[in-house]
């Protein structure tokens, strides 16, 4: 298992955002979770660092051609 699960604030910190807009990509469903629950305990979500890696990659965006003076 080469895929790394990362935390909502692991992720939040790589991509610069707040832990609330990482829940939206997960709502939205641009971002898988996996839900280590072991109990009636709150939920740990984790997030497979591969989605990650793919909404980065998803939202690259070049930058336009300059056009000839």
């Amino acid at each position: 298992m080469s895929d790394r699960l990362l935390s909502v604030p692991t992720v939040a910190g790589l991509l610069d955002v707040s832990r609330r807009t990482v829940y939206r990509f997960v709502a939205s469903g641009e971002l898988s979770i996996v839900d280590l629950r072991t109990g009636v305990e709150r939920s740990r979500v984790r997030i497979p660092s591969a989605d990650v890696e793919a909404l980065i990659k998803r939202r690259t965006v070049g930058l336009p051609k300059r056009r000839a003076a």
